[in-house]
This record gives C-alpha cells, structure tokens and sequence, in this order.
C-alpha cells in the first residue's frame, strides 16, 4: 500500500469512492468541483494503481484541523487503511501546527480508535459551520462531532 498526496489524475476515483458511500447515505456528497478545489487537503492510499482510500485535512482555524472525505473501497475496509490515512493526516496536521482534530462522522467507533472522543456540536468554534449551509442536511445535521487534542 501506497500513501500519498492526491493529485488531478485521482480525483475521478475519489470522486467515485466518495458518493459511492454518499449514495448510501454513510457520507456527504462531494461535488467534483469541491474535490478540485481540496485537492491539496487529500492523502490518497494506492494499491496497484487504483485509488482505495482518500482523506482529507482541512485547516479551519488557529491550531484547528478536521479529518474528512475519508473513505476506503468497500473491498479493502478492515484492513487498516482508514486508520493509516488519518495517522498520516495528524502527521501532517501537526507539522503544521494543529493541536486539536475533529471529524463529524456517522462512524464514531472507527475515530474512537484513533484516539476521538465525542463532544457535542455547541463545544466547536462557529468557523466549523460555515460550510455546512450548503449542505443538504443543514440545519438538521445527523453526524456525530468528535474531537482529539
């Protein structure tokens, strides 16, 4: 398994393993537009060419990070991945200075794993929200807020 930064000739396959998980209503969609424009938040693991796992780290505010757009092909769940993506994000997050991650997720178990504790949604700054009124879930989110400092 290969991790590394996501580049332009990945985003079709990002594009498919995200709404692939959207469709089941497990994640939020993403358009292609909004994958262009992220691209250099994404960590993409490879195996033989193909893209099977992609997350992202997107800096919100002083020392604030969230993990997001993570997801692993269906076929390669339980193997890691997922966790060795976030991992390598927190490495990069903290290179860069973050000291407190968060996620909003419909899978808290798996980010218990890794060290998150739920938190309720109040407890995070109102800069987090900012891109949540576009989304078609708004104003009645679902997810589950999560934190690790």
């Amino acid at each position: 398994m290969h991790y590394r930064k996501a580049t332009f000739r990945d985003v079709e396959a990002v594009y498919a393993l995200v709404n692939n998980y959207a469709a089941d209503g497990v994640m939020l969609m993403r358009s292609r537009n909004t994958l262009y424009e992220t691209l250099r938040d994404m960590v993409v693991a490879e195996q033989d060419g193909n893209i099977v796992g992609v997350g992202g780290l997107h800096i919100i505010w002083d020392k604030l990070g969230e993990i997001r757009t993570l997801a692993v092909a269906k076929s390669m769940t339980r193997h890691g991945i997922g966790a060795e993506i976030v991992r390598h994000l927190m490495r990069e997050g903290e290179e860069l200075g973050v000291e407190k991650f968060f996620t909003l997720t419909y899978k808290p178990g798996f980010f218990e794993t890794l060290g998150f504790q739920v938190i309720t949604k109040e407890e995070l700054p109102h800069k987090v929200w900012k891109e949540c009124i576009d989304c078609p879930k708004f104003p009645n989110c679902d997810e589950v807020a999560m934190v690790r400092v």
